[in-house]
């Protein structure tokens, strides 16, 4: 039985599943800026998922500046632009920095780093960020794009 995605207004086609570490154009939004970002914030929780002791930290620390910045310009884009639904998106970025900063907390503690935890860490970001960004992000994205070109966006996707 073949299955057919509910499209919405907002939302560009997705695949039925997407659950890799690896950054795909099946992520793609269509607006330029945070696509970008978001092929980023695949690196880095790439970086933490395939940490070792020696790099834990480092990880973790770059993960928390990418998240940080990812954030604010996603939030700023939408109080300049008056986005309506921004409530729980900014909600879901503070719970995600808190969580970062809790795992900080834990692995610059003292005793031995606890490497299960950064990698679980990831573990749990991989699981959120997908449907984080086809439902926040992608109204985002259809929203900027509208006030930047004029219209929806065109995603062009190599495989899916």
């Amino acid at each position: 039985m073949v299955t057919v995605p509910v499209l919405h207004d907002h939302a560009a086609p997705r695949p039925q599943a997407d659950n890799s570490f690896l950054w795909s154009d099946a992520r793609l939004l269509g607006y330029s800026p945070m696509d970008a970002t978001h092929e980023e914030f695949y690196q880095v929780a790439f970086r933490l998922l395939t940490c070792d002791e020696s790099n834990a930290l480092a990880a973790l620390l770059g993960f928390e500046e990418h998240a940080r910045t990812h954030f604010a310009q996603e939030e700023e884009w939408m109080r300049s632009t008056a986005f309506p639904p921004s409530d729980c998106h900014i909600k879901e970025h503070a719970a995600v920095l808190k969580s970062t900063r809790d795992v900080r907390a834990i692995l610059e503690g003292p005793g031995l780093p606890n490497l299960g935890l950064v990698h679980d860490f990831a573990m749990h970001l991989f699981q959120w960020f997908p449907g984080h960004a086809d439902y926040l992000d992608s109204a985002l994205a259809a929203w900027m794009s509208k006030r930047t070109y004029g219209g929806r966006p065109v995603v062009l996707r190599r495989k899916i």
